[in-house]
């Protein structure tokens, strides 16, 4: 088995994150962001972190630029968490795509936001052919939210 692809953010990531985060949480969405709070799976603690929730054909749909991330293992165990942009927040159920299901969606997302994380996409961008971002689809999770409240 194959060690899971994960690209651990440097300090002014995290610093970026924590304001991104913080303006989420004040009702300032930069670039559609908002801040998603997942349950821990094993604390059972709420986690948070700025994530850009991408509107996409049935979505929105959360990608994990970085890989099999820590929010990506929370929301595979919990199936689901809230989404906040000041004081609306959304609660949602979480399902994750497989690989084949995951191009359309990649590419829409670098579209919208590739200027941002395209460094984490090795190359891959909107333009890419359909192969090329299927064989890129393994190393992001994508999940689709369906908002229960």
């Amino acid at each position: 088995m194959s060690t899971p692809h994960y690209l651990r953010p440097k300090r002014l990531d995290k610093a970026m994150n924590g304001l991104v985060g913080w303006l989420a949480r004040h009702g300032v969405s930069l670039v559609g962001a908002a801040e998603l709070s997942v349950r821990g799976r094993t604390s059972g603690e709420w986690r948070r972190l700025p994530v850009n929730p991408l509107p996409y054909d049935g979505g929105p749909y959360l990608v994990s630029a970085r890989g099999d991330s820590e929010w990506v293992r929370n929301m595979r165990a919990a199936g689901g968490g809230r989404l906040q942009v000041g004081r609306s927040t959304r609660e949602f159920t979480a399902a994750e795509l497989t690989d084949d299901e995951k191009p359309a969606v990649l590419r829409a997302y670098l579209a919208k936001w590739g200027w941002q994380v395209g460094r984490f996409f090795g190359g891959v961008t909107a333009d890419s052919t359909d192969a090329e971002l299927l064989a890129a689809a393994h190393r992001h999770p994508v999940f689709r939210l369906a908002v229960t409240t």
